[in-house]
């Protein structure tokens, strides 16, 4: 569980801190900030975030970098609303940003951030985790949405494989 939670920390800093912080900075230089109200986004999709990533450490026992993934499937806290909930938080946190400057720039950045995660998760992530995980993710991908959360949680009828 020490390496899990090692290499979570590693690919949190070098992925979700940059696509949804370093780069957004770069942007716009996190100058001029002029909706606080957004800030209410922001702090929310880091918090989901940070859920996710801890998630994985102690129900996954893994990561969610693709060279460390996890031993079993992660399918409970923030996912069992939406199968992507790592992504949303980053895209949330992005467009929230958007929002705090006014900056269409932002905006654009977060359009693009995000179809490059749906992308990988079509063309990648969905394929990875059918081949490891069989008829205990399509079950759950057939019950969960990918992208737009769930009123109510989704809960498990059968128990894990």
């Amino acid at each position: 569980m020490i390496k899990a939670a090692l290499g979570s920390t590693v690919f949190f800093f070098a992925a979700p801190c940059v696509v949804a912080g370093l780069i957004p900075w770069g942007i716009n230089g996190w100058d001029d900030p002029r909706f606080w109200p957004a800030m209410f986004l922001i702090i929310a999709g880091v918090l989901v975030v940070v859920r996710a990533f801890i998630r994985f450490v102690r129900e996954g026992r893994g990561t969610p970098a693709p060279i460390a993934p996890t031993e079993r499937l992660v399918i409970g806290g923030d996912f069992r609303f939406v199968r992507n909930p790592m992504y949303v938080g980053v895209v949330t946190t992005i467009l929230g940003q958007a929002l705090l400057f006014l900056d269409p720039a932002l905006l654009l950045y977060g359009i693009g951030a995000w179809a490059v995660m749906a992308s990988f998760v079509r063309w990648y992530e969905e394929p990875v985790l059918r081949q490891r995980y069989g008829s205990q993710y399509d079950d759950y991908r057939k019950a969960v949405p990918a992208w737009i959360p769930r009123v109510r949680p989704w809960r498990r009828t059968v128990p894990p494989a």
